[in-house]
C-alpha cells in the first residue's frame, strides 16, 4: 500500500488562522473562559498579529489578580493545570 502524502498549501493555511471567522472563534471561547472563571475577568475583543489571530483573558480587577496570583484561576479555566495520567 503506498503511503498518503500531503501536502499543505502555506498561503491558504495563513490566510485561514488570519480569517475573521477564526478570530470570532477565538473571542467566544475567550469569553466563555472569563465567564468561567468568575467576575473581575475579562475577555479583549480579539486582535490579529504576524502569524495568526488571537484573543486575551486578563484579571481587571485588582481582586480577580489576587485571585489568579493565589488559585492560578485562569489557568485551571483553560484546563493548563489539569495533569492526567494512565494507571497501567
Amino acid at each position: 500500500m503506498a503511503k498518503l502524502r500531503i501536502k499543505l498549501n502555506r498561503r491558504g493555511v495563513r490566510e485561514l488562522l488570519k480569517s475573521q471567522e477564526i478570530m470570532d472563534e477565538c473571542v467566544r471561547i475567550a469569553q466563555q473562559k472569563a465567564n468561567e472563571a468568575g467576575s473581575g475577568y475579562v475577555a479583549d475583543s480579539g486582535y490579529v498579529g504576524k502569524t495568526r489571530a488571537s484573543a486575551m483573558v486578563y484579571p481587571s480587577s485588582a481582586a480577580a489578580r489576587q485571585d489568579n496570583y493565589h488559585n492560578n484561576t485562569l489557568l485551571k479555566a483553560f484546563g493548563g493545570a489539569l495533569k492526567v495520567r494512565d494507571k497501567e
